[in-house]
């Protein structure tokens, strides 16, 4: 199957060669451009495409808003957006992801990253960059003055732990199955035994979850 793309992005050829790149990759193809958030949020809308990916920084309306509009907690009928960067400590990143983003990437991830990153985002999970993540999230989880996130009330097994604290370090479903010697199935069956007890939308929150309530050493 196919996996339709919408790219927005203000610079026209940085949008350009988003679109170059994934219309290169077997199984990806382009479906629409948008040098906005606001065209972006109208064009995802009308063409309903498998992947959105949305510059951070846009005229008129910017990354976080569209992706709130096209996939936050209010939104019946929400599509996936990977949001991508040039800086890799931008504070909007993390709001992209509260927003409901279901990855981030920076800009210069290269053609199988970003390819990667679209293929996670369609079927579901969520990629993002190792090298960004741990950095950034956790960064930002320990400057906010506020109190950490309530436990859920049913408690996570620990197994369960295991699988979160994975997860928060980057590692795909593959990875977390090799390293903890359990099946593919197993890995994401914990992933969703997670998402129900932490409430969350997607993996992305998960790992939000881990590094907010300081589970991760960093």
């Amino acid at each position: 199957m196919t996996i339709r793309v919408l790219v927005a992005d203000d610079q026209d050829f940085v949008r350009a060669g988003l679109c170059m790149i994934l219309d290169a990759q077997p199984g990806i193809t382009v479906v629409g451009e948008a040098a906005d958030g606001r065209r972006a949020i109208a064009m995802a809308r009308s063409l309903r495409p498998d992947v959105c990916l949305l510059d951070i920084r846009m005229p008129d309306v910017d990354g976080i808003e569209a992706t709130r509009q096209l996939a936050g907690p209010d939104v019946v009928e929400p599509l996936a957006v990977v949001v991508i960067t040039t800086f890799d400590l931008d504070e909007y990143v993390y709001g992209a992801l509260k927003a409901g983003a279901r990855g981030f990437l920076l800009k210069d991830a290269g053609a199988e990253m970003l390819a990667q990153a679209v293929h996670a985002a369609a079927r579901g999970d969520a990629l993002i960059a190792p090298n960004i993540t741990a950095r950034l999230l956790s960064s930002f989880a320990d400057k906010r003055s506020r109190p950490m996130p309530p436990e859920p009330v049913e408690p996570l097994t620990s197994r369960e732990e295991q699988v979160l604290l994975a997860a928060a370090r980057g590692r795909t479903n593959g990875e977390i199955g090799d390293e903890l010697s359990i099946s593919l199935s197993t890995v994401k069956t914990h992933i969703a035994a997670l998402m129900r007890k932490l409430n969350a939308r997607n993996r992305v929150e998960i790992v939000m979850w881990a590094y907010e309530t300081r589970r991760v050493d960093t």
